[in-house]
């Protein structure tokens, strides 16, 4: 008995020798033709407060496939060339994250190829062994940004009803609640978004491992996925609730200690706490019958040839990406601002000076612009000649705002002809707070928009089809004072500047 086993288990284990040895060959290969990418990657992981579960998303993986050695050994790995279309769909998601300037494209790119390898090199049998670890290795990938500004004002409006119940008088502008003595800012840090992403990467892998019933799975995520908003409103309140009782420095530090070590800890536990008594499964269960997954008989390859052609398709986008990126437009030496009929030029305001951000743009001005009535507006007009990697028109910590920035967003109102629009604040040069009201458009491809979505879909359009490369990014400012729209004042200039196309189109000439 022992002999019959043997005989075939040699000829398998040899197999899996020369297909891993392939795969991490191909591997390598992948992650070095997307080295940028990578490098990113690990410093999002390392630096990055909200995505820093992302460091032990890989060691589960290779935990959840280490649990199934058994099973795999099972298995014989045939390399299938078929799998050589999701190396190819990997590749064109990262050349039109590549083309857009979405990071996010790019490392979802990378990640696909990865695994179309797998399955290329190891077969769809295997693939399908490792559905979970390879679909759980997605949460590896910085995403959810946007989630941050619907939980800010989830948390404003858990907090507020909160405070008011504990007696204590508040009032909210935006993302800003003045507590008593205090003003608070729910910013992108305390809006809770890091933790409703780990605990989801968490619920996922335990939903997997401790159920069997999908009906319970579904009901565990759901609760993961709420509870972290709403003790997230709770810890809001008992930092504000604090701050009355012992000062805002002592409650605010405080804060920290919870919000950073314990409170994500706490949590969790509460979680597993509620689910425990509705586990179906144990941690060791097979997770999956081999039986069930039977070896493709057609489209098979030999793994040699399987690792070359992952090299070979992956190695067409790279390439691709080097020979768009050979364009540019011609810009001018100088620029300057448009003359405004009905406007004149007047010096920049020193009390609440403001501008914004763009490290990388090849032209940059600004000024304001002064009326009959002496209402002033501030014009900032920031011009690329071409956008790639870190020099884009919209990126993370550019634009109207920086990363660290003393002014502070208190809410988005509603768009100024077609222009997005953002209330600010910040503490003037003699200590007082002033508020001002920032417009924003965009020109990229030939097509003038607010919407960054639209932004990067126009900018994908023009480097992978050709069109105008440059870009132009163009603000309107005003500062609210007594008795006096910022918006109206803002709304003026912009009709009485004409044409946005044209205006954006003539500061490239």
């Amino acid at each position: 008995m022992r002999l019959a086993l043997s005989r075939p288990a040699a000829p398998a284990a040899a197999a899996w020798r020369v297909h891993l040895s392939l795969l991490v060959l191909a591997s390598a290969a992948i992650l070095l033709l997307f080295r940028r990418d990578v490098a990113d990657l690990l410093t999002l992981w390392w630096t990055s407060t909200t995505y820093g579960h992302c460091l032990f998303i890989l060691p589960v993986v290779g935990w959840l496939v280490w649990t199934r050695r058994r099973e795999l050994a099972a298995l014989r790995p045939a390399a299938w060339w078929p799998g050589l279309a999701l190396v190819a769909a990997g590749g064109a998601g990262w050349l039109m994250g590549e083309a857009a300037g979405v990071a996010a494209a790019r490392h979802f790119g990378v990640l696909i190829t990865l695994e179309g390898a797998v399955v290329t090199i190891l077969g769809p049998h295997v693939g399908r062994a490792l559905l979970f670890p390879l679909a759980y290795a997605f949460f590896a990938i910085p995403f959810g940004e946007w989630l941050e500004p619907p939980l800010q004002q989830v948390t404003v409006r858990i907090v507020m009803p909160l405070l008011h119940l504990a007696g204590v008088p508040a009032a909210a502008d935006g993302v800003l609640i003045h507590a008593g003595p205090y003003y608070f800012e729910v910013a992108e840090a305390c809006s809770g978004s890091k933790f409703v992403l780990s605990m989801l990467a968490f619920a996922a892998l335990v939903a997997n491992t401790c159920f069997r019933s999908r009906r319970r799975r579904a009901i565990f995520l759901a609760v993961s996925l709420v509870l972290p908003v709403l003790a997230n409103g709770v810890r809001a309140f008992g930092t504000i609730y604090a701050a009355q009782l012992v000062g805002l420095q002592a409650a605010t530090g405080f804060d920290h200690i919870v919000y950073g070590w314990l409170f994500f800890a706490l949590v969790m536990a509460v979680v597993m706490a509620v689910g425990w008594r509705w586990f179906d499964r144990a941690p060791d269960d097979p997770a999956f019958d081999p039986a069930t997954l039977p070896a493709p008989s057609t489209r098979v390859i030999t793994a040699p040839v399987a690792a070359l052609l992952v090299i070979a398709t992956t190695a067409i986008f790279p390439a691709w990406a080097d020979a768009l990126g050979a364009r540019t437009q011609p810009l001018p030496r100088e620029i300057d601002l448009p003359e405004v009929p009905g406007w004149t030029r007047a010096p920049l305001s020193t009390r609440a000076s403001w501008q914004p951000f763009y490290p990388s743009a090849d032209h940059q001005v600004i000024g304001r612009y002064v009326d009959a009535q002496a209402r002033a507006v501030d014009v900032a007009i920031a011009v690329f000649g071409h956008q790639e990697e870190g020099k884009e028109i919209i990126s993370y910590g550019t634009g109207v705002l920086r990363e660290g920035d003393r002014w502070v967003r208190i809410a988005n109102p509603p768009p100024i002809d077609g222009g997005s629009a953002m209330r600010i604040t910040a503490a003037a040069s003699d200590g007082k707070p002033v508020e001002r009201l920032v417009v924003t458009w965009y020109r990229v491809g030939g097509i003038v928009t607010s919407q960054p979505a639209i932004v990067k879909l126009a900018t994908l359009r023009a480097r992978l089809l050709g069109g105008e490369p440059g870009a132009v990014a163009l603000h309107l400012s005003a500062v609210k004072v007594p008795d006096v729209d910022p918006a109206a004042d803002v709304a003026r200039l912009r009709a009485a500047l004409g044409p946005l196309d044209e205006v954006t189109a003539a500061v490239m000439r």
